[in-house]
């Protein structure tokens, strides 16, 4: 198993693996926003993955995204692969409304992170754990 950078673990909590990627959970309660990491080394780009990989990436990222919308009735979808600052491979799939803060411009910066009471936190994980077993993906909690 590919470590996972450090600074993605600081701000994110494990939810467990798909067939390829790692899942996790933004600790930012302003917007439901997984992170898909692919369970590879030394891969910066979508591009530097096997073909099959992209593949299965991106099975796993529109199955992760038709399930976000569905599951939080998001107005929009925004998914990212910036790496400027993590350069491991990882992918932001966010939801967004018309109603959330930072709309319509980027999350990034725009506003401090919201940090879940613990209660909310288990019961966020355990919704999406959920929901990510029936997606037909392998999905393994953590």
């Amino acid at each position: 198993m590919t470590a996972l950078d450090p600074r993605l673990l600081k701000d994110c909590e494990l939810l467990g693996k798909f067939k390829l990627c790692h899942v996790l959970l933004m600790r930012d309660e302003n917007y439901p926003w997984c992170v898909l990491v692919p369970d590879r080394e030394d891969k910066v780009e979508i591009f530097e993955l096997a073909k099959e990989d992209q593949s299965q990436l991106q099975l796993e990222s529109n199955s992760l995204l038709e399930y976000l919308k569905s599951e939080f009735n998001a107005d929009k979808m925004n998914v990212a692969a910036l790496g400027n600052v993590v350069p491991q491979l990882h992918i932001h799939h966010i939801v967004r409304y018309k109603t959330d803060i930072a709309w319509p411009g980027p999350v990034w910066g725009a506003f401090p992170a919201k940090t879940y009471s613990e209660a909310s936190l288990k019961k966020r994980k355990a919704l999406l754990c959920q929901g990510f077993a029936k997606l037909g993906l392998g999905f393994q909690q953590k």
